[in-house]
C-alpha cells in the first residue's frame, strides 16, 4: 500500500476490485478488518502492546465489520449443510411435533400428538433427556417409545444407525491392494512387508504353525492356501477366525509364535490408532452403509413421515426441492397442526430460501461441509447472515462469486442488495463484471501486483471507471471488443477419452467424448454435474477395462501416460509451509546463503538457515514468526515473536545478508522483486521466472500458503507441472483455475494453459470464465439445471457450436459476450 487515502461511501454496495495482488485484500482484510477488531477488542479491556494496529494513520467513521471468507474451517465428517445452517435442528422439531408413525404391534399410522410435558418448540429446547418415555398407539392401544428431536439427530445413540455410527458410509481394507493371491509369502505377496519384515514374519507364522500341528507353506501362492492357513495370516493366532479351527488347543505362549497378529489386525490396529491418518490409510476405501444405505438414521427413524416424506428424504433432496416441499406442507396443515409449528415452518422456508437466492439450490441437506469450495461456504454463510437483521455493519466479502455460473450471479446481487438495503454497508472484493456493474461505487487498485499495486488508480462506477485513463479494470473493459478466441481451434491428435453411461450423483447415464491433445472446458451451471464427470469418474483414471462404480466404461487411458488432478484443496494445512518452501525454491534459497563467504567464517550450514529446524531459527516461536495468543471466549490469535520480532531467526543467521538482505529480509519480498536478485544465480530461477509470467509474482516467499485461494493454489501446482518437464502425455484436470484472477490476469492463465497443450499434453477444465472458454478448442456443457434438474449433456463442440443451443445457458452468455464484442 502506498500512502492510500480513501473515502468509502457507507451504506452502498461497494466493490474493490483489481489486478491480482494490487492491495485489495490488505485494504480491505489487513486494515478495516483488523482496525475493526483491535478496536472492538480495546473496548472490551483486553489490550495488547503485541497486537499491532495495521499501518494507517486513522480510520474516521469505521462501523462494526463482518468477514466471510472463502476458507472452510469445520472439517468434521458429521458437519452438514443442514447442521451448520440450522435447517436440519429445524425439521427435527418439525418431525418431533408432526411425525406421523407406524406402530409396530398393528401397522396402523398415527400422529402420537403434541407432548404436554415438553411442549416448548424452540430450538434449543427438548435435546436433553428429560422427555416423556412411552405413547399409546390409538389404534391397538399398545406402547411404544415417544420419539423427541434427539431420535432424528444422527449425532446422537438415540438415531444414529448402529451400523455406521451416524456417518453414512463405513470403511472397508481392501484386500486386493494388500495381498497378491498369485505370489506366495517369500515373492512378497503382502504389499506392505518389506524384506526383513518378511523374515521375521515367516519365523512367527512357522512357529504358530508347528504349535497347532501344521506346517506353515512359505513358497506356496496365496490362492492355493486353505481356510486355516489364510486365517492365520490375516487374524493372527488370537483371533476368533484362527482359534476356532482349533477350540481345544490354547495359542502358544512364546514370545515368537504368540505375537503375531495377523497382517489384517494389524493394519486396522494402526489406522484406528492414528485416527484414520495412518500410512496405511490408502489401502482402505469408504463404503455406502449396508444398513441405512447412507441415510445415517435408524430404520425407524426413516419411516416416520411428514407430508409424504422422511427426514432422511429431504436430506437427500436438493434445497430447491425442498423450498417446494415446505410450501405444500404449509397449505396442507391441520389448523391444530399449524399452531405447533406455524412461526418454525416460516423461519424454516426463509432460511431455505435464502440459499437458493444465493445461487445453491442444489445442495442438499446431507452434503458434507468439508465437500463445499470456498465460494459455496461463503454463500451459506452470506445466507445465513441475512437472517440476522443486523444493521450499521461493515460486511466484507472475498469474491463470492468464485465458483458460481454467470447465470446464478443476478441472484446473489440481490442478496448483496438486501444487506445493504437493510442498512449497512457492503464492500465485496470482486473481478466480476456483473457485480461492478450493479455496485453503487467501484475502487480499482493497482496498477499492478506487488510493489507495482497498493494504490487507487480509479473510482466511480463502472462506466465512469470505463471513462478513466489511469484505471486498470477500465482500460481492461475499453479493450475487451477485440478479445477473441483462437481463429483456429486445435483437432487434437486423433484420440479421445470417452466416457461411456455415466451415472454418478445426479448424472443421467450420459456419454461425453474428450479429444486428446486440447484445451477442454466443462462448463455449466453450479450442480449440474461438471464435477462429478471430471473429478469422481475422469480423476479416478485406471485401465480401459477396468470394472468401475458410477459409469458402464471409460476408454482411452491407454493414450495417457499420467493423470494430474487440481483442484480447489488446500495446498497444506502445516502453518510452516509457505510459497518458498512449497515450491522447492527456499532449498536453493539457504544453499546460497550458506555458501557465502560470512557464512562460512561463522560455521552456518544451509540447516541453520531453515526454520523448520532447530539450529538457527528462534526457539522461542520455533522459527514462526508469531506465537499463539489465547483470548479465552474469542477465536486465539497469532501475534509477533518479542524475541525475534517476526524474523524467525537468530541473530548470527540474520548477519549473514545477500546483496543488502538477510534470509528473513528475502523472505518478505515477493517472487517478482526477488527475480533480478536470484536469476542466475540460483538452480531454481526458472521457477521464479514461471510463477511471475503466470500472474503470481505479487506472492511473498515467506506467505504461508494456508492464506491462498484455490486459483492461486492451482497456479502454483501448475507452474511446478510444468518446470517439471514431462516428456509424456499427461493428462491435466483444473477446477476452475481461473478464480482469483482479474480479467487481465487470466490471459497469462491461458499462457500457461497453451503451453501445457502445446508441449503435447490434455487439458480439461470445469470453468465459469468466458474469456477462457471462448479459447478453449472444445467445450462440453452440463445441466440444463443443477441437482436433479441437471446431469445431462446439453452441448459438446467448439465455443462457436455451443453458442448456437438455445437450450445452453453458457451457450446464451458466449452469443451475449460474442454481440458485445462487435
Amino acid at each position: 500500500m502506498k500512502n492510500v487515502t480513501l473515502r468509502i461511501p457507507k451504506y452502498k454496495l461497494v466493490v474493490l476490485t483489481g489486478p491480482s495482488g494490487s492491495g485489495k485484500s490488505t485494504l480491505a482484510m489487513d486494515t478495516l478488518q483488523r482496525e475493526c477488531q483491535r478496536q472492538y477488542m480495546e473496548s472490551m479491556g483486553m489490550t495488547s502492546e503485541a497486537i499491532a494496529k495495521p499501518k494507517v494513520d486513522a480510520i474516521v467513521g469505521l462501523s462494526p465489520s463482518i468477514s466471510v471468507g472463502q476458507h472452510v474451517t469445520n472439517r468434521n465428517p458429521r458437519s452438514t449443510v443442514g447442521t451448520i445452517t440450522d435447517i436440519y435442528t429445524y425439521l427435527r422439531v418439525i418431525y418431533e411435533k408432526l411425525g406421523e408413525r407406524i406402530c409396530p404391534h398393528c401397522s396402523s399410522r398415527f400422529v402420537p400428538g403434541p407432548d404436554t410435558d415438553s411442549a416448548d418448540a424452540s430450538i434449543g429446547a427438548g435435546d436433553g433427556d428429560d422427555r416423556k418415555a412411552a405413547i399409546s398407539c390409538p389404534h391397538c392401544g399398545r406402547e411404544m417409545e415417544r420419539l423427541t428431536r434427539r431420535h432424528f439427530s444422527y449425532n446422537t445413540p438415540d438415531g444414529a444407525c448402529e451400523t455406521c455410527d451416524g456417518l453414512g458410509h463405513i470403511v472397508n481394507l481392501k484386500m486386493d491392494a494388500v495381498f497378491d493371491e498369485e505370489r506366495s509369502l517369500r515373492e512378497g505377496c503382502v504389499a506392505i512387508w518389506y524384506d526383513m519384515m518378511i523374515n521375521y514374519s515367516l519365523s512367527n507364522l512357522e512357529a504358530a504353525a508347528k504349535h497347532y500341528g501344521f506346517v506353515f507353506d512359505a513358497d506356496l501362492p496365496l490362492k492355493q492356501y486353505d481356510d486355516i492357513a489364510r486365517d492365520l495370516l490375516y487374524y493372527g493366532v488370537e483371533s476368533e477366525a484362527f482359534i476356532r479351527h482349533f477350540p481345544d488347543t490354547r495359542p502358544p505362549k512364546t514370545v515368537t509364535a504368540g505375537k503375531f497378529e495377523g497382517v489384517v489386525n494389524g493394519i486396522w490396529r494402526r489406522y484406528k490408532e492414528k485416527g484414520g491418518e495412518s500410512g496405511e490409510a490408502a489401502l482402505f476405501q469408504e463404503e455406502t452403509c449396508p444398513s441405512c444405505h447412507g441415510a445415517r438414521l435408524k430404520e425407524e427413524i426413516r419411516r416416520v413421515m411428514v407430508g409424504g416424506a422422511s427426514i432422511s428424504d429431504i436430506s437427500g433432496w436438493a434445497l430447491q426441492d425442498a423450498a417446494l416441499w415446505l410450501d405444500k406442507l404449509m397449505e396442507a396443515l391441520q389448523p391444530d397442526e399449524r399452531e405447533q409449528v406455524e412461526t418454525l415452518l416460516h423461519d424454516l422456508t426463509v432460511r431455505t430460501k435464502r440459499i437458493v437466492d444465493v445461487g445453491l439450490g442444489y445442495l442438499s441437506l446431507s452434503r458434507q461441509s468439508v465437500s463445499l469450495s470456498g465460494g459455496e461456504a461463503q454463500r451459506l454463510r452470506l445466507a445465513s447472515i441475512l437472517g440476522s437483521g443486523l444493521t450499521g455493519v461493515l460486511y466484507i466479502l472475498d469474491e463470492p462469486t468464485a465458483g458460481l455460473h454467470p447465470r446464478d450471479t443476478a441472484g446473489l446481487i440481490r442478496v448483496l442488495q438486501q444487506l445493504r438495503d437493510l442498512g449497512n454497508t457492503v464492500l465485496v472484493i470482486e473481478h466480476d463484471v456483473e457485480m461492478m456493474r450493479a455496485a453503487d461505487h467501484v475502487i480499482d487498485m493497482g496498477p499492478g501486483a506487488g510493489s507495482f499495486g497498493g494504490q487507487v488508480v480509479g473510482e466511480g462506477t463502472l462506466l465512469e471507471l470505463m471513462d478513466n485513463p489511469e484505471s486498470v479494470t477500465g482500460a481492461f473493459l475499453r479493450e475487451s471488443t477485440d478479445v477473441s478466441g483462437p481463429k483456429e481451434r486445435r483437432q487434437g491428435n486423433g484420440q479421445f477419452l470417452n466416457v461411456r453411461d455415466a451415472y454418478e450423483r445426479n448424472l443421467k447415464h450420459v456419454d461425453v467424448s474428450f479429444p486428446l491433445g486440447c484445451l477442454v472446458a466443462v462448463t455449466g451451471v453450479s450442480g449440474s454435474g461438471k464435477s462429478t464427470l471430471l473429478f469422481d469418474l475422469v480423476a479416478a483414471g485406471g485401465r480401459d477395462d477396468q470394472q468401475r462404480s458410477g459409469c458402464k466404461r471409460i476408454t482411452g487411458f491407454g493414450a495417457i501416460d499420467n493423470i494430474v488432478t487440481v483442484d480447489q484443496s488446500p495446498l497444506g494445512r502445516m502453518s510452516r509451509s509457505n510459497v518458498a518452501t512449497y515450491t522447492d525454491v527456499f532449498t536453493a534459497i539457504r544453499n546460497l546463503y550458506a555458501g557465502l563467504p560470512e557464512a562460512k567464517r561463522a560455521g552456518l550450514t544451509p540447516k541453520h538457515f531453515s526454520f523448520n529446524t532447530p539450529g538457527g531459527r528462534c526457539e522461542h516461536c520455533q522459527g514462526l514468526g508469531v506465537v499463539p495468543m489465547d483470548m479465552f471466549f474469542m477465536p486465539g490469535l497469532e501475534v509477533r515473536c518479542p524475541v525475534c520480532r517476526g524474523k524467525r531467526f537468530k541473530e548470527e543467521v540474520l548477519r549473514v545478508t545477500y546483496n543488502g538482505l538477510s534470509i528473513s529480509d528475502l523472505l518478505d519480498l515477493t517472487v517478482q522483486e526477488s527475480l533480478p536478485l536470484l536469476q542466475g544465480k540460483i538452480k531454481m530461477d526458472g521457477q521464479i521466472a514461471l510463477l511471475t509470467e503466470v500472474g503470481l509474482g505479487y506472492l511473498h516467499w515467506g506467505q504461508s500458503i494456508r492464506t491462498l485461494s484455490g486459483g492461486e493454489g492451482q497456479r502454483i501446482r501448475l507452474a511446478k507441472e510444468l518446470s517439471g518437464k514431462k516428456k509424456t502425455h499427461t493428462l491435466y484436470l483444473l477446477d476452475e483455475p481461473s478464480t482469483g484472477l482479474h480479467p487481465r490476469d487470466t490471459k497469462q492463465l491461458l499462457v500457461l494453459l497453451n503451453r501445457l497443450v502445446d508441449a503435447g499434453n490434455s487439458v480439461i477444465v470445469v470453468e465459469h470464465n468466458l474469456d477462457i472458454i471462448r479459447e478453449c478448442d472444445w467445450v462440453v456443457d452440463i445441466g440444463p439445471e443443477g441437482g436433479h434438474e441437471g446431469g445431462e449433456v446439453v452441448a459438446a463442440g467448439t465455443p462457436e457450436a455451443v453458442g448456437e443451443v438455445e437450450a445452453s445457458h453458457t451457450g446464451r452468455f458466449l452469443r451475449e459476450a460474442s454481440v458485445s464484442m462487435t
